[in-house]
């Protein structure tokens, strides 16, 4: 018994057509193939999981875990069905030569696709777990693997060119280099684009709906599209910037993820206190602040501490540069930290200070550094405002002056004061 025909001897002793016959008895023996090679993966993948699930409890090693967390035994599974297929194609389409040879193809690209797809994840695993390794932290572990990546898609490329196009893998590869040149030079942007497009995807650099921010484009909006050769950011002003792929790998820009996925969004911004206006805080001075209730625990604890170490070092109190004492900005700075810790819309659980930065030719700069609770742009400005709305308004209360630059009024007021002064 011919087991091949044997639907399309049995159909033509119905009566039916020979043409018929065979393309029946080629659906039958399709769908028989299809539902062993599902079985047999299906079976395989669970004997595989299952190994790898009691190796990972035995060993110390997390390498078996991180094969598991990257789907390589899952992916290994599938190539024992796919050589079962690929062996009995011929026996399926054995009245149909030429289809039996392009499914063939079919076959042969999609074990490259498997292939490749096991070095992915086998090349993911190494990554992960050459980053566990105390000696190997500090090395570009991402670098060398990127490598290997490109490598092994460029390997698997050609070989489906070949495959595709019926030309011997060596005589193809001496080919390409003897039109390397021209290749390169025609298509220098979609290479670069091609590169660039992997090694994006590798390093997970950007995302489509990640804002970023590209000043040399003028691009500052969430970005809407990917391909090969460019990279569409929506700008908030709804305008359109088109970006090429390779300068996402050649120049800087700012991906605004991290903030996204974070619990806030930085509030980094300084008021610049004149240096004329700063001084030591007197007795007098100090029981007015104390009227502030916010720091009226912070006045009477530092006055306590201040006065004891005087005290004990025999300090001249006549004059306040001797010893220790308090400043007006210092207490500012005070006051100003104990605002943004109560500030409803401040995240209390990240980064929160209030810090002196270097002076300048435009004075001492206050910076208010923190992260607002609210991600959200127009929030996230009220929030920013609202502070320096009360923080700027309660410089003078601590006998402090916000430095500005003079303008013509400031000019013309002292000219008319000067002539005043002349005229008597």
């Amino acid at each position: 018994m011919n087991l091949q025909h044997l639907v399309n001897d049995y159909l033509v002793t119905l009566g039916a057509s020979e043409n018929a016959a065979k393309y029946l008895n080629m659906v039958f023996l399709l769908l028989i193939l299809l539902i062993l090679a599902f079985s047999i993966d299906y079976i395989i993948r669970k004997i595989i999981l299952k190994l790898f699930s009691q190796l990972s409890d035995k060993t110390k090693t997390n390498f078996d875990d991180l094969l598991v967390k990257n789907k390589t035994p899952r992916i290994i599974a599938h190539i024992i069905p796919l050589l079962l297929v690929m062996k009995l194609i011929p026996f399926v389409f054995v009245d149909f030569i030429v289809t039996a040879l392009l499914v063939s193809k079919g076959l042969y690209l999609l074990a490259i696709v498997l292939i490749l797809w096991v070095v992915r994840s086998l090349l993911s695993t190494l990554k992960d777990y050459f980053k566990t390794l105390e000696s190997l932290r500090d090395k570009p572990i991402d670098s060398f693997i990127q490598v290997f990546t490109i490598f092994s898609w460029v390997i698997g490329a050609l070989s489906a060119f070949t495959i595709v196009s019926g030309i011997a893998f060596v005589e193809f590869i001496a080919t390409i280099g003897a039109a390397s040149a021209v290749i390169i030079l025609i298509f220098k942007d979609t290479i670069l684009g091609f590169v660039a497009s992997i090694q994006v995807s590798i390093n997970d650099m950007v995302r489509i709906g990640d804002w970023v921010t590209f000043e040399k484009y003028g691009a500052d909006g969430d970005i809407t599209e990917i391909n090969l050769s460019t990279v569409k950011v929506q700008n908030f002003d709804m305008t359109i910037t088109t970006i090429p792929t390779y300068a996402l790998i050649s120049d800087s820009f700012q991906n605004w993820r991290g903030m996204q996925d974070s619990g806030g969004r930085c509030i980094k911004r300084a008021i610049n206190i004149k240096m004329a206006s700063i001084h030591y805080l007197s007795n007098e001075e100090i029981t007015a602040f104390k009227k502030i209730q916010s720091i009226t625990s912070y006045l009477n604890t530092r006055q306590k501490d201040i006065e004891i170490y005087n005290t004990q070092n025999n300090i001249d109190k006549e004059l306040l540069l001797n010893g220790r004492h308090l400043t007006n900005i210092g207490v500012f700075r005070k006051y100003a930290e104990t605002y943004i810790e109560n500030h409803s819309g401040i995240h209390k659980k990240m980064t929160l200070m209030v810090r002196q930065l270097a002076p300048g030719t435009q004075g001492i700069p206050i910076e208010i550094y923190a992260f607002s609770k609210d991600k959200r742009w127009e929030n996230y400005e009220y929030i920013m405002a609202d502070i320096f709305d009360h923080v700027i308004a309660a410089v003078p209360y601590f006998n402090l002056e916000i430095f500005e630059l003079p303008s013509n009024t400031s000019f013309m007021d002292s000219k008319k004061d000067l002539n005043s002064d002349l005229l008597g």
